[in-house]
Parts: structure tokens; sequence; C-alpha cells
């Protein structure tokens, strides 16, 4: 999710199209909140990583 969201951003960036930009922040912070809850050993959906 977080390369997903990074890539949403370099073309919202880039072709300038505002709603890629806001739909690549919003799956980046997803992605990193998922991250770091995995990283603390946390479960969640059922899943302890999500890579």
């Amino acid at each position: 999710m977080i390369t997903v969201g990074l890539l949403l951003l370099l073309i919202g960036f880039l072709t300038g199209i505002p709603i890629l930009w806001s739909l690549g922040m919003i799956v980046l912070i997803v992605g990193l909140v998922l991250l770091v809850l995995g990283s603390m050993g946390r479960s969640v959906g059922g899943r302890r990583h999500y890579f």
C-alpha cells in the first residue's frame, strides 16, 4: 500500500490531477498505519504482517 500511495502521489504531482494526489495521500497514510501496527506485533484484520 505504501508503494501504491507513493506512485499515486507521484503521478498526481506530475500530471496535476488533484484526486490522484488526495488518493495517494490517503493510501500512503493507511499503509503506514498498518505497517506500524504490524511491527508492534498487533494483528490487524486477522493478519500480522502486511507485505
